[in-house]
């Protein structure tokens, strides 16, 4: 079989000649690591500083090759999405950023990145944008159709065509269900202060993001990732009454859009979000990624309550693959195969392989996948 065979066996609550593996993502070093050279895949710093040189074409170049040439060899893998390599448009302008220090830029817009060692990003720390205060009006539900810039797939588009026939291939859904006008904080208070205003923000990227669907969606997708945090390692951030009232309609109506184009809805979500589990399954998600054990979204456990209903994407600890031992990381391997037998499962980190994951483990987790990878 090949993996995109393997996948859409799977989905439709079938076996199919092995467990299926599917990555979230792969960050620069292990990329590097693989292909023995730089890269600019999910080299977040590296591509931010070269965005703002004006060095966007060696960028497209990296990630079109090394993209492609990293899941040749890593044949295992049954799923790419979209997020190794998809880009700004070409002609998007890039305000001029100045080095404040060995950790800080600041653009002319008044923006204060900050470096994040633990994710190689450059993370926005002020944005002057986001302190304005926000109303209804801002936020019409009629608009304009939006354009999606094809140029966003100049690098994406080749790796579509090359593995399109053998790779079960995901496009970039969008979606802004859990609006949080002016960051986590002040975005979470608007829920209770201002209720219209969140439901207008919310109707409004869901038009902005259904116009956009006729430009993203193109031949070679075989479904399509959503993705969007609903939850902490403890909890779903809000309630899940208050999810049903503010969140579930987004969803829905995202799904029923995107479903005109692909058959299969795949959503990565972080945190502890079982109790919103049927809630995604009424919204018409058909496989839920990113399950962390840590945050009790244990694969075994999601299987027996949902089998036939959902497919889960996940298993294998994306903490234990970064901080463990080669021995710890086997041992998790293994035991997410013994799960993943029953069916219904696409074995996967439960996030990114992260940035600082050391080498060893990733090969070790590719090895031990493969001695019990049978069904």
């Amino acid at each position: 079989m090949t993996g995109k065979e393997r996948i859409l066996t799977l989905l439709k609550g079938q076996k199919p000649d092995r467990i299926p593996l599917g990555f979230y993502t792969v960050d620069c070093d292990t990329v590097s690591a693989v292909l023995g050279r730089k890269t600019f895949v999910r080299d977040k710093i590296a591509q931010q500083l070269a965005l703002w040189q004006g060095r966007r074409s060696e960028i497209v170049e990296s990630l079109r090759k090394d993209t492609i040439d990293f899941y040749h060899k890593i044949e295992l893998c049954d799923i790419i999405t979209h997020k190794d390599s998809i880009l700004p448009p070409k002609n998007q302008q890039w305000p001029k950023a100045e080095k404040i220090d060995e950790t800080t830029w600041k653009d002319q817009l008044g923006r204060i990145y900050k470096v994040s060692h633990a994710g190689n990003e450059l993370v926005c720390a002020r944005d002057p944008d986001t302190e304005k205060p926000y109303r209804p009006e801002n936020f019409p539900e009629d608009i304009d159709p939006a354009t999606f810039d094809q140029t966003c797939f100049d690098a994406f588009g080749d790796v579509i065509d090359e593995f399109s026939d053998s790779r079960f291939v995901l496009a970039p859904g969008y979606l802004y269900a859990m609006t949080l006008l002016g960051g986590m904080e002040k975005g979470l208070a608007e829920y209770i202060a201002n209720p219209e205003l969140v439901k207008a923000a919310a109707k409004n990227y869901l038009a902005h993001d259904n116009a956009m669907s006729k430009k993203i969606f193109r031949p070679g997708f075989s479904g399509v990732l959503l993705g969007e945090d609903y939850g902490t390692t403890r909890a779903p951030i809000i309630s899940p009454q208050m999810f049903r009232e503010f969140c579930l309609p987004i969803i829905k109506a995202r799904c029923q859009n995107v479903r005109q184009y692909v058959d299969y809805i795949f959503l990565h979500c972080c945190g502890n979000t079982l109790p919103l589990v049927d809630m995604f399954i009424e919204a018409g998600i058909n496989c839920l990624q990113s399950l962390q054990p840590q945050a009790g979204m244990e694969i075994g456990n999601l299987r027996e309550k949902y089998a036939g209903r959902m497919i889960f994407w996940g298993g294998i600890s994306a903490e234990i693959l970064l901080t463990g031992s080669t021995a710890d990381v086997r041992k998790n391997v293994k035991q997410a195969c013994q799960k993943a037998r029953k069916g219904g499962i696409i074995l996967g980190p439960s996030h990114s392989i992260a940035h600082g994951t050391p080498y060893d483990n990733f090969i070790a987790m590719l090895d031990e996948f493969e001695k019990n990878c049978g069904y």
